[in-house]
């Protein structure tokens, strides 16, 4: 018997749910993980316990908007540069890691202070595309 589309939806936003989880506990550097769609819809999300958000709700949605009208309008430019990996958006308090899972994408909340973002990348690419 195949699955109901809203059964399908529900178990690939937990598995989603989960994977934000395990990148919220690899670094105590991860003050926030969670997916965005292409149109900047938070799909779910994983703050990491005790810590204060830096945006209000209406900041974050236009901020989640933002990133996903970037990932989505550079698809076109893929067949001459090749697909995108990741992207960092470094500002003065946070630092932002996108990456690109199908049409959707994760959005992680770094610490500014995170020296080595391209060791955390490594790790949070394998959290959510398995092991090369």
């Amino acid at each position: 018997m195949e699955e109901a589309p809203a059964q399908k939806w529900s178990e690939g936003i937990t598995t989603y749910k989960n994977r934000c989880r395990r990148i919220v506990a690899s670094s105590a550097s991860v003050r926030y993980a969670g997916v965005i769609n292409e149109f900047g819809r938070t799909l779910t999300g994983a703050p990491r316990p005790g810590i204060k958000p830096l945006l209000r709700s209406d900041q974050a949605k236009n901020e989640f908007f933002v990133a996903s009208t970037l990932m989505s309008m550079r698809k076109e430019a893929v067949g001459v540069l090749g697909a995108l990996d990741y992207a960092i958006l470094r500002h003065e308090n946070v630092s932002i890691i996108l990456i690109q899972h199908g049409s959707d994408t994760y959005y992680i909340s770094v610490e500014a202070s995170e020296e080595r973002p391209e060791t955390l990348i490594t790790s949070i690419r394998t959290l959510i595309f398995g092991p090369n």
